[in-house]
């Protein structure tokens, strides 16, 4: 069984195109205001997982790398849903998180996705979900899952069943 403790999964994937199914899922099941915080290492996927959240979410535009504009605000046609994707790899510092507007996008009603979590960790609100992408070779990626708070906790339960069925 791939579940560590309560919240928490492990996943592999064996290629781009499965990790992008996984994104897939768990934007299928994202609502408003969840928070997913990605980490990993330079060409980990964490890019190749936003994408698949956008597309399984209903974003009309396909997410793409924020490290320019460093957010990128996508909707969805069917309710007029917001997500919002930022690269805090070239944030200098939290202090440059306020220029980006952050506190505006954490208060607001969108799902919001973060590449490199790590370098605003501290204003992060108590709940979100944190994804670790782990390379392991050229192809495979481990997913490291951890629910931080009761609402992720009952996501992870569910995108468990989602990726693996119901053993």
């Amino acid at each position: 069984m791939p579940i560590l403790r309560e919240g928490e999964l492990d996943i592999i994937s064996n290629n781009p195109e499965q990790t992008k199914r996984l994104g897939m899922r768990l934007g299928k099941l994202l609502k408003s205001g969840d928070i997913v915080c990605l980490s990993g290492d330079m060409g980990a996927g964490k890019t190749v997982f936003s994408t698949g959240i956008g597309e399984g979410w209903g974003a009309e535009t396909p997410l793409t790398s924020p490290t320019y504009n460093l957010v990128h605000e996508h909707r969805r046609s069917t309710d007029k849903g917001r997500l919002y994707h930022l690269d805090c790899y070239r944030l200098s510092g939290i202090d440059e998180a306020d220029t980006i507007g952050l506190d505006d996008i954490l208060d607001g009603d969108g799902i919001v996705i973060f590449e490199w979590a790590e370098r605003i960790e501290e204003l992060l609100p108590d709940e979100y979900l944190w994804i670790d992408i782990r390379v392991t070779d050229a192809t495979h990626r481990n997913f490291i899952i951890e629910a931080e708070g009761k609402r992720y906790q009952g996501l992870v339960d569910t995108y468990k069943k989602q990726v693996f069925g119901t053993r």
